[in-house]
C-alpha cells in the first residue's frame, strides 16, 4: 500500500472526492483515508506519480508520506 500525506482534507466530501478520483482511473483501487492523520493509503495499479496527480487535481496538496 502506498501512503500519501494530503493537506486540506476535512470531511466526508473530501474522502469521497479523493476516492472517486482514484477509482475513476483504477476501479479496483482500495483507498483508505485517515482525516486526523492527513493520510491517504492507496492500493492500486496506479503509480505514485499518477496518484499524486489525481489527488492534486482535486485541489489538495499531496506528497509521499
Amino acid at each position: 500500500m502506498q501512503v500519501f500525506n494530503v493537506q486540506g482534507m476535512s470531511c466526508g466530501h473530501c474522502v469521497r472526492a479523493i476516492t472517486q478520483a482514484l477509482q475513476s482511473k483504477d476501479p479496483a483501487a482500495t483507498v483508505r483515508v485517515d482525516l486526523a492523520a492527513k493520510e491517504v493509503g492507496v492500493e492500486s495499479r496506479l503509480s505514485s506519480e499518477e496518484v499524486i496527480s489525481l489527488i492534486s487535481e482535486e485541489g489538495y496538496a499531496v506528497k509521499v508520506a
